[in-house]
């Protein structure tokens, strides 16, 4: 399968030098080998040329948020709407966000802050691509933008009451999304952090949400699940 990455933000360049950049770490997670990779750096306004340059796209995280003014954006959401039913999606954090609204739905800066440090989300529905049934998921979080309202063929099936709208499968076209990042190693989780402690974060918040990255995590459960997902569309 030809797995394309819209590549649509970096981490601090801080970080960046260590931990590579966003496309890197997707194909840390599901295997350098699993798929032929292709990355379109979708902020700086590359898109492929045509839906069928690959079988499936991710939608990456970024800082961006889905109501900025930035060029890419609107373009992106074409190129979704375009996608639909055409190759499978998966959306992460921003991805989650501009997935929901390309196809109907709604994303805001949530006005209960930041979400930041190792989540849990309770699992409401056992799709047939997930292993390990209705157990919760805990994974790194970093985000101050939420879905508030879901596009039509959307539904929940993982979220927590801080996110309720955390986890999206879509029944119309094969799509799904989270607002958590199986990607971050905790370690990145924790040099984000650091990189923006004092300025989005307070002290008091980014030593909870360091802290929080002590407990185990599900990373490589979603990873899997990912590629469950995109092997059942082949």
């Amino acid at each position: 399968m030809k797995l394309g990455i819209l590549e649509t933000g970096q981490p601090p360049e801080s970080a960046r030098e260590r931990f590579g950049d966003y496309p890197s770490m997707f194909r840390a997670l599901l295997g350098e080998d699993a798929y032929a990779y292709e990355t379109f750096d979708v902020s700086a306004g590359v898109l492929p040329g045509e839906v069928e340059a690959c079988e499936a796209y991710i939608v990456t995280g970024s800082a961006a948020g889905v109501y900025d003014p930035l060029p890419w954006i609107e373009p992106l959401k074409d190129f979704l709407v375009a996608a639909r039913g055409r190759a499978a999606l998966v959306g992460v954090c921003f991805g989650h966000q501009v997935m929901a609204e390309a196809f109907g739905g709604k994303a805001v800066k949530s006005p209960k802050g930041w979400g930041v440090g190792l989540h849990t989300y309770d699992v409401r529905r056992a799709e047939g691509w997930m292993d390990g049934g209705v157990a919760p998921i805990a994974v790194p979080a970093s985000h101050q933008d939420q879905v508030v309202e879901l596009p039509p063929g959307a539904r929940v099936i993982a979220a927590s009451a801080f996110t309720p709208m955390g986890m999206l499968a879509y029944d119309d076209q094969p799509a799904i999304s989270i607002q958590l990042h199986p990607e971050f190693q905790p370690a990145y989780a924790e040099a984000l952090i650091e990189a923006r402690r004092g300025t989005r974060y307070t002290d008091g918040q980014a030593d909870v949400a360091i802290a929080s990255y002590a407990a185990p995590d599900d990373r490589a459960r979603v990873g899997q699940w990912i590629k469950a997902f995109l092997e059942g569309r082949r």
